[in-house]
């Protein structure tokens, strides 16, 4: 058997992963391009695009009624549904993939934490005694869609550990900003809430201790979760990662029983095909137990749910949020301490924290760089960290204000940091070493000696 056909397996999913992850970014550009290119022109319907946001929707069960905007909606609302995706993903890589143990998660974690505190400090510096210090968190965070979609760009020029690497940091980052959120943008609490929130995750956790695996004893539970998070006073997403806590994530098996249990059922499917009379649905009930008894509930829901998030919320809040008039005042607000600080943060911060913690790390012996990774790909990879986009505008809705003047001059200077910083980590990804070209060189100089 060769190589490549045991390796290509093994791999196999991270190609998939990032290829899905790269399209979502194209899509999520085009959202935000088209909502631009909407609110700021002036024929047509096109002119009272931006006020669609503020139509209110009102939801009505019984005494209970909840009467919010189109935006508060997406926010509030369906945004839960991508931190669900993104407490899932990190629940995943800290039990069994990059962060499950030191030595695998040392780099990503050291890379994340300095991609956090470098560009929170720079903003700092430049808002210090103002209205905005209180934005500080908005340039700590990178949009993992954009960031591939990049990578993605350059093919085979990129090795596969570096996508790792980057995909790894930004789960560290993303769960940064869910304490970032929870401790920081937090402005009223109504205790009561509160506790009808805990109470309930405390139902969630018991169901998980006492092995309830069905998907519908956590979802609508996951519901009223979200309904308590929202009037307690901390932000309503957060329900999402607690709910994604809460869910079963390691099968009921031993390794042993599960290959016992998949043999059992490999020779009943053989016995099925092999039939005359083969009944197709006893075979697809079958292919259906084999997919149920070898995944968790959290697997599962994650696969179901990862396309609807990356094709249809995200771009959704995209379009939502980006729909913002590009007056003079806000692109005089880009040379603003706002302005300065979120550009400072993303363009210089990031790459600068990614690489130079990344680097004290391995110089210390705490980690190693992947192989196939040169510290030009690192660098490379903290540019494209300051890729901010989906949760630092989230972050300045927080911080600033869905209707605040600062809102706006602090998602175009989020709009011009990204754009800056995906083109720089292009440019300098583009001119890093061929890898692949250098392992064939390699091989080619080995056997010339030989």
């Amino acid at each position: 058997m060769a190589v490549s056909d045991i390796v290509r397996p093994l791999v196999r999913p991270f190609t998939e992963f990032f290829r899905r992850e790269a399209a979502s970014g194209i899509v999520l550009m085009g959202s935000a391009v088209l909502a631009l290119v909407l609110a700021n022109v002036d024929w047509g319907v096109a002119r009272y695009f931006p006020a669609v946001w503020d139509t209110h929707l009102r939801v009505a069960v019984g005494g209970l009624v909840l009467d919010h905007s189109l935006l508060h909606w997406i926010n509030d609302g369906l945004m839960a549904v991508f931190f669900l995706i993104v407490g899932l993903e990190i629940k995943r890589e800290v039990m069994e993939g990059e962060l499950s143990s030191w030595r695998q998660a040392a780099l990503p974690i050291a890379g994340a934490l300095g991609g956090m505190l470098v560009p929170a400090l720079l903003f700092a510096l430049f808002n210090r005694g103002t209205p905005t210090a209180g934005g500080w968190g908005i340039p700590m965070a990178t949009d993992i869609a954009f960031a591939l979609a990049v990578l993605q760009l350059l093919g085979p020029r990129v090795p596969l550990a570096l996508k790792v690497f980057l995909t790894a940091l930004a789960i560290v980052d993303d769960l940064g900003a869910v304490f970032v959120i929870a401790g920081f943008y937090t402005t009223e609490l109504h205790l009561h809430a509160l506790y009808g929130a805990l109470g309930t995750w405390g139902v969630l956790l018991a169901f998980n201790k006492l092995g309830v695996r069905s998907l519908w004893a956590y979802l609508p539970l996951g519901a009223v979760l979200w309904y308590f998070m929202l009037e307690s006073g901390i932000h309503a997403t957060l329900a999402g990662v607690m709910l994604a806590v809460a869910i079963p994530f390691r099968i009921p098996y031993s390794r042993p029983e599960l290959l016992h249990r998949v043999d059992e059922r490999l020779a009943l499917l053989r016995h099925e095909l092999h039939a005359v009379d083969a009944d197709p649905r006893t075979i697809s009930e079958e292919l259906e137990y084999l997919y149920l008894s070898s995944s968790s509930p959290a697997q599962r829901l994650e696969q179901q749910l990862h396309t609807l998030v990356a094709f249809g919320i995200i771009p959704l809040f995209a379009f939502a949020n980006t729909s913002l008039v590009i007056a003079p005042a806000a692109v005089r607000g880009l040379l603003s301490p706002l302005g300065l600080g979120i550009l400072a943060g993303l363009v210089v911060g990031k790459p600068l924290g990614i690489a130079g913690l990344s680097w004290l790390s391995v110089r210390l012996g705490w980690a190693t760089l992947p192989p196939g990774v040169r510290w030009r790909h690192v660098w490379g990879a903290g540019l494209l960290g300051g890729i901010g986009f989906t949760m630092s505008i989230f972050i300045t809705l927080l911080a600033l204000g869905e209707a605040s003047g600062g809102a706006d001059v602090a998602k175009l200077a989020i709009l011009v940091a990204s754009l800056s910083a995906g083109l720089l980590g292009y440019a300098l990804l583009r001119m890093a070493p061929d890898t692949n070209q250098e392992a064939i060189e390699g091989k080619e100089q080995v056997g010339t000696r030989i």
